[in-house]
């Protein structure tokens, strides 16, 4: 599962690490849960010398006793690994009661400046590649505890531990993230997919609150059409991109592979025939095309009886119409239904409520 908020959260704390004036920072790092918990590991929480917060751990329920500890680190104290556990009924730890029945394993170290692996990471995404980090959070040297290593999916940068390059090897193919005992520490191997982009055929009104929703989850968000008028960037400030959009040929390049998410809202029934042909054939992570179910029948039918073979697997990989049975009318609503649509396949759900989950909210 792409974990979209946590992955903005790291490309802001690795956007904020490159500002000399932050240092020196704490970063703290969500290692390992064991039973239920607000976030899942790898979340982080960076600190810097000014006071100036990026990220979280929790939903607040553990932030105040760890930036207690940030500040700590931050003033020159040594790296921390604590362990918080959260399993108790009346579970009243610094004043609050903790309701997630679960046991966190934290570390917070200290960074003195722009650390190597942030450069490796920032690389890696760059180049729309994948990357592993290795976080120590249980070990016998203090001086060990941290980020020890990192590694770009496309295997032009390594930084750190050559004993840890196997276990970064190992999430970045088996795309997973993992936690392994080396020598007398113990680490968390995360896998950092690279970042999640949205390409929007279409620049209509109702594709902007859909580019600044996405782009609030973590998306990288390209929006194509034919209208320069509308394809402005007062009109899409949140958009990566922005490219005209020529339905006759969809553009075969990086952003529109196995790990692409296409929404075609063109509202214009001969650009979304063309832009279909083009994108039926393509293996990506999701396409939905907006409108009635009859119209991308007709779709279907018009391509099918141009010549073009449409496979079962094909049909089954459209969604159309697009997003789930919210209700939705306006074009905030209709973002949040096609967003939800999205949300709820990258975590293999259903889209039913919690209550009428039979398991616990996180696998």
């Amino acid at each position: 599962m792409v974990l979209l908020t946590a992955m903005k959260e790291l490309r802001t704390i690795l956007a904020r690490l490159r500002s000399p004036a932050d240092a020196p920072a704490a970063l703290a790092t969500l290692a390992r849960v064991r039973g239920s918990s607000y976030r899942r590991p790898g979340a982080r929480l960076l600190l810097t010398a000014d006071g100036g917060r990026t990220g979280a751990i929790s939903g607040g329920c553990l932030e105040d006793d760890v930036l207690l500890r940030a500040r700590a680190v931050v003033a020159g104290g040594a790296a921390q690994a604590v362990t918080y556990d959260t399993t108790a009924e009346n579970d009243l730890i610094w004043g609050v009661g903790l309701g997630c029945h679960g046991v966190a394993d934290l570390v917070v170290e200290r960074l003195d400046g722009d650390p190597a692996w942030a450069e490796c990471l920032r690389g890696a995404f760059a180049r729309h590649s994948d990357a592993a980090v290795a976080v120590a959070f249980q070990t016998g040297e203090i001086k060990s505890l941290g980020t020890r290593a990192a590694l770009s999916g496309d295997g032009r940068q390594f930084w750190g531990d050559d004993a840890l390059r196997a276990g970064l090897e190992r999430a970045v193919v088996q795309r997973a993230s993992h936690h392994a005992n080396v020598g007398d520490a113990e680490l968390f191997f995360e896998f950092m997919p690279r970042p999640a982009r949205l390409v929007i055929f279409g620049a209509g009104e109702d594709a902007r609150p859909l580019c600044r929703m996405a782009t609030e989850l973590g998306f990288e968000v390209s929006v194509g059409d034919l209208r320069p008028a509308w394809l402005t960037e007062e009109r899409f400030p949140d958009a990566a991109e922005l490219f005209a959009a020529t339905p006759e040929a969809v553009d075969p390049g990086i952003w529109l592979d196995e790990q692409t998410f296409v929404v075609v809202m063109t509202h214009h029934y001969v650009h979304d025939v063309p832009l279909l042909r083009g994108l039926l054939p393509r293996p990506l992570a999701y396409l939905g095309l907006l409108g009635p179910k009859q119209r991308a029948e007709k779709i279907l039918a018009d391509l099918a009886a141009a010549g073009v073979v449409v496979t079962p697997a094909m049909r089954d990989r459209l969604h159309a119409p697009i997003g789930l049975d919210l209700g939705a009318e306006s074009p905030e609503a209709v973002a949040l239904a096609i967003l939800a649509e999205i949300q709820a396949m990258l975590a293999g759900r259903d889209g039913r409520p919690l209550r009428e989950r039979g398991g616990p909210i996180h696998e």
